[in-house]
């Protein structure tokens, strides 16, 4: 299974690999939003897989095999760029929305944003063109979803 989903970040697998290439792209973002500090924290995992298994209405393992194959194809650059254009030609812009509110779960897995995170948060959206007031709401209903302040988080 782990090869299978490694092949969607890859493209190795001469096939057009459909909604199982969203779920690729979208994990790989959500690995990006995690490591904007470097490191992924057992918090963040636990989320990722938590949204993932949410979302995409996957098994345990197959979340794990999703995140694993996420983390190992984004470790040494930052391609979130491919897996935005993988968003871009594969989901409605009536839907890309969802993208957004699981980056804004990951950012908010420890219960603080900071600098790093929001920025990648407007830098996608804006590349999915995702509206900062669009982007702004998702971001109140993850705070209320995982029951924050409505000013958690939030740059001084």
């Amino acid at each position: 299974m782990l090869n299978r989903i490694r092949s969607l970040f890859t493209g190795d697998d001469g096939v057009d690999p459909g909604e199982d290439a969203l779920q690729a792209a979208a994990a790989a973002l959500m690995v990006e939003a995690a490591r904007t500090d470097d490191t992924i924290s057992e918090a963040e995992r636990d989320r990722i897989l938590s949204v993932a298994r949410r979302h995409f209405k996957l098994s345990e393992e197959e979340a794990q095999d999703l995140l694993s194959a996420a983390v190992f194809d984004t470790e040494d650059v930052s391609p979130y760029l491919r897996y935005v254009s993988v968003i871009m030609d594969r989901c409605p812009p009536g839907h890309r929305l969802w993208i957004i509110e699981m980056l804004w779960e990951v950012a908010y897995a420890d219960g603080v944003l900071n600098d790093l995170e929001s920025s990648l948060l407007r830098r996608i959206g804006g590349l999915l063109h995702v509206s900062d007031v669009e982007r702004g709401e998702a971001r109140k209903r993850v705070l209320e979803r995982l029951g924050l302040p409505d000013d958690a988080g939030l740059p001084v």
